[in-house]
């Protein structure tokens, strides 16, 4: 037997390197449509002027990140990390080729949404990989650099979708994703076979299967090359006489499926349905995936999609500049609420619930998640807000050098996690914690009294390393805690839930800190003389006029960030006491593997 307090073999390590970089690359698409998204708006018949009309296209990725993740975090507590980590890959590499091919709203927002779901289903298997491959002892290091990559990975988004825009339109970015997801799914499916692993819930297999369902693959072939023409039509093919007669309707405005290409497409998809759910061997075995989802407790976790999706709506959909949440927020928080007492209730009855009874019983577990929401709310500030002020005071031209900004804060975030999980060997987790987050909070308090000439100082940059390394820090023993505090058998589930509190705190954070921001602002504008009392007589703007106003954006920006102090500050009392006890210093033993 291996010693149990040694690290993982390296074949694990690759495994779950490839894991991380999944978890990196799905989190850079988060934002990955700030830029593209007026292009995205005119491939499918939106004008720029209909801005309004794109919030499902921003949402509906969100509504499948945060969802759907306590689902899949009980997936892979029942089937295995592995094979949620491919298929969440796969999912998220089709979403993105439907993305890539919509014509319309109601595509793009479905292949977002799948794309949503595939990325966020990567967070809680990743975590819980690292609590099968490392003993207690020794999990908060590479804990806090997933956690760090999936952070890093949310703000590089826009980056990566601007250099995909130098040289291509905004379809590029979506086929990007297609070939990357692709080949992260067979390198990690290839690292888990070379090392023997298998699935939870499945026979053990040795060897490559020695059957291929070639029907299966041909319906599938079928099914992507119809879809692809009924999407995205060769104008070739429907100006010539014989071949554009397949993408004319059957009935008059029958739409782009009741047309004969589009009648092959459907049938193709409904054959290898069949084909999945009868064949002995199916290409994709349905029917397994089927029971996993009923023994993770599909109710339950429609009811809390229901509950986390009205709480997304309520914020996603508001404008900042004068609400909190929108008017439709309350209606969508009525049905978080109805969903929430419908999903305590389904806890209380359900012989296997999605959350089993128990779970978070634990200070330290539940505690977690609270300390996670409100890490969640102060690091949406420094995300957004840090580049939206080098854009207010010296970068107002370059939104590339404003976002360059935020790398000091980035490249020191990675290696406060490390210290952090080196600190969480050796001293409590609720300590480290509170300390990382103190530091977070004194780099906010810094931050909110910058001037217009800050950034150009030398200075400017010790903020920014400090909350950096201070929210490095609380990263790693946050997931810690909630690892050591609850069972092997729901590590899954568990690192969902803290996952989903950081996401929705960080939604709450940026809408809530924005409306005080601006009010702010208005505040001080009101406050800016008219400019016929400010310019010379007969101009309609002057330097000493655009300065005043650049004064008011100063001030809500500052605001923003005294309020992500107070965030810190919260994050950092709340660690110090409801981690108290969690056993991160545990003695080097190894349990409960099953990384399949």
């Amino acid at each position: 037997m291996s010693d149990p307090g040694a690290g993982p073999a390296p074949r694990s390590r690759l495994l779950l390197g490839l894991a991380a970089g999944a978890v990196a690359f799905a989190a850079a698409d988060t934002y990955v449509v700030v830029l593209a998204l007026v292009d995205m708006m005119q491939g499918i018949g939106l004008s720029p002027e209909q801005l309004q009309r794109a919030a499902p296209i921003v949402s509906g990725f969100l509504l499948g990140y945060v969802a759907m993740l306590p689902l899949i975090g009980r997936i892979a507590d029942l089937r295995g990390r592995v094979p949620v980590l491919t298929a969440a890959l796969v999912v998220f590499a089709f979403g993105s080729i439907l993305t890539a091919a919509a014509y319309d709203m109601t595509t793009m927002v479905g292949g977002r949404f799948l794309q949503g779901v595939g990325g966020g289903g990567l967070v809680p298997a990743t975590l819980a990989l690292v609590a099968d491959l490392y003993p207690v002892h020794r999990r908060a290091i590479p804990l806090g650099i997933v956690s760090a990559v999936q952070e890093i990975g949310s703000v590089l988004g826009p980056l990566l979708g601007a250099v995909v825009l130098a040289v291509a339109d905004w379809r590029a970015i979506f086929l990007l994703n297609l070939a990357v997801g692709l080949v992260l799914a067979a390198a990690i499916a290839a690292a888990a076979g070379r090392e023997g692993v298998e699935q939870r819930g499945a026979p053990a297999t040795s060897g490559r299967r020695d059957h291929l369902d070639w029907l299966g693959v041909l319906l599938l072939l079928v099914a992507m090359a119809a879809g692809g023409l009924v999407f995205q039509p060769p104008t070739q093919l429907l100006t010539d006489l014989t071949w554009g007669q397949l993408f004319i309707p059957f009935v008059e405005d029958g739409g782009r499926w009741l047309t004969p290409i589009g009648a092959v497409a459907i049938a193709a998809v409904v054959l290898l349905l069949l084909r999945t759910l009868t064949a002995r061997r199916p290409l994709v075995d349905l029917r397994a995936w089927g029971r996993s989802l009923r023994e993770a407790d599909l109710v339950g976790a429609t009811y809390l999609a229901v509950a986390l999706g009205g709480v997304i709506l309520a914020f996603a959909t508001a404008d900042p500049k004068i609400e909190v949440f929108s008017e439709q927020g309350w209606w969508y928080l009525l049905g978080a609420a109805i969903g929430t007492v419908a999903f305590v209730v389904h806890l209380r009855r359900a012989e296997a619930p999605l959350l089993p009874r128990g779970t978070l019983a634990a200070r330290p577990a539940w505690g977690s998640v609270v300390v996670s929401f409100f890490v969640g709310t102060a690091l949406i500030a420094a995300l957004i807000d840090v580049p939206l002020f080098a854009r207010t005071t010296v970068y107002p031209e370059s939104q590339l050098m404003a976002a360059l900004v935020l790398l000091r804060f980035l490249a020191a975030l990675p290696v406060g996690a490390v210290v952090g999980g080196y600190l969480t060997r050796m001293l409590p987790a609720g300590l480290v914690a509170a300390v990382g987050m103190l530091m977070a909070s004194g780099g906010f308090l810094a931050m909110s009294r910058w001037d217009i000439t800050s950034l150009e100082s030398w200075t400017a940059t010790v903020p920014l390393v400090v909350g950096g390394l201070g929210f490095g820090l609380a990263l790693a023993p946050v997931n810690a805690a909630i690892l050591a505090s609850t069972a092997d058998a729901v590590h899954g589930v568990a690192s969902a839930m803290v996952v989903v509190a950081r996401m929705v705190g960080m939604l709450v954070g940026i809408s809530a800190l924005t409306t005080i921001g601006l009010r702010r602002y208005y505040a001080e504008q009101a406050g800016v003389p008219p400019v016929q009392d400010v310019c010379p007589a007969g101009t309609t703007r002057c330097s000493e006029y655009s300065d005043l106003l650049k004064a008011a954006g100063i001030a809500q920006e500052q605001t923003v960030f005294l309020g992500a102090a107070g965030c810190a500050l919260v994050a950092a009392v709340l660690a110090l006491v409801l981690l108290r006890g969690a056993a991160t210093r545990g003695t080097p033993t190894r349990t409960g593997l099953g990384i399949g």
